[in-house]
């Protein structure tokens, strides 16, 4: 098989390659990594040639060009169909890719008003209307289907869906947004996987800081 390789932006801040590179990395699926950092507000001319967007996350294969964060993790597990990048159950793939849509999808005033930063000190911030309406689904969210599963993800075993719900971890822990103890125990069980240790690693060691992104 010809090598993957994921076009990815700056860890400390980026979501959008965060859900892939963590699906890929958690599945143990071997992949070339390219970090292109983004300087707002002119953007990386070299992201241009990547993608037809230019934009990334990105993933070459071959003369296969994927782009947008589901798409790439849905290539990878068509690839690669036994190293659980979805859950096993039709019935819970069909929900996994649900809530994967609406995170794809919504939760925008949270978004908006907290973005990732892997190294920012925990504490709070005037919040926005709405973001709390978007805390409380999330959480909703994540109690429903670990009461199901059992945990210590969301159907279980680690799945595509964690990874599309890994940026707003830490936007729930840095910005100091959530006390129940269940969404704290989820977010405790995806901060000690080792793929997510191995992302923040690098991220903490990047030199860049976007002002726009230090809310």
């Amino acid at each position: 098989m010809e090598k993957l390789t994921l076009y990815i932006g700056n860890k400390n801040y980026f979501s959008w390659s965060f859900r892939p590179w963590i699906a890929m990395a958690a599945a143990d699926v071997a992949f070339e990594e390219v970090l292109i950092p983004f300087d707002f507000p002119a953007g990386n001319p070299k992201f241009k040639p990547i993608t037809p967007t230019g934009r990334v996350p990105a993933l070459h294969h071959g003369d296969v060009r994927v782009w947008e964060s589901l798409s790439i993790i849905e290539y990878v597990a068509e690839l690669f169909p036994d190293r659980g990048l979805w859950p096993k159950a039709a019935a819970d793939r069909a929900v996994a890719r649900s809530i994967s849509m609406e995170m794809l999808s919504g939760f925008r005033a949270l978004r908006n008003a907290c973005p990732m930063n892997i190294r920012r000190p925990k504490r709070r911030i005037d919040l926005p209307e709405g973001v709390m309406e978007d805390v409380a689904r999330i959480s909703a969210i994540w109690q429903e289907l670990r009461q199901k599963s059992g945990g210590p993800f969301l159907f279980g075993a680690f799945s595509a869906a964690d990874a599309m719900f890994a940026p707003v971890v830490n936007r729930f822990d840095v910005y100091d947004l959530v006390t129940d103890g269940d969404t704290i125990a989820y977010m405790a069980a995806m901060k000690s996987h080792p793929a997510w240790l191995k992302w923040q690693e690098a991220a903490l060691a990047e030199p860049w800081i976007v002002p726009e992104d230090e809310a």
